[in-house]
C-alpha cells in the first residue's frame, strides 16, 4: 500500500512538472524562480512555459502581466 502511494506520488510529481506540460499551472508558479529550481531538482531540465496552461480564465491575462524574471 504504502509502495503504491508512493509510485503514484512520484509519478504524479513527474507529469506536473515534466510529463504533462499542457497540464494547467497556477499563476502563483508561473514564471516563478523557486518553482523553476524546485522543478529542475525534480526532474532535472527547466520548465517550458510556452506549452503550460493557465490554470483559470483570468490566470491568461494576468500571467501575460507578469515579469519576465
Amino acid at each position: 500500500l504504502i509502495v503504491g502511494w508512493t509510485a503514484a506520488a512520484l509519478i504524479g510529481t513527474q507529469a506536473y512538472f515534466r510529463g504533462e506540460q499542457t497540464k494547467p499551472i497556477h499563476e502563483r508558479n508561473w514564471r516563478s524562480e523557486s518553482f523553476n529550481k524546485l522543478a529542475k531538482s525534480v526532474t532535472g531540465q527547466e520548465t517550458d512555459y510556452s506549452d503550460r496552461t493557465p490554470a483559470y480564465a483570468m490566470d491568461a491575462f494576468a500571467s501575460n502581466s507578469l515579469p519576465n524574471s
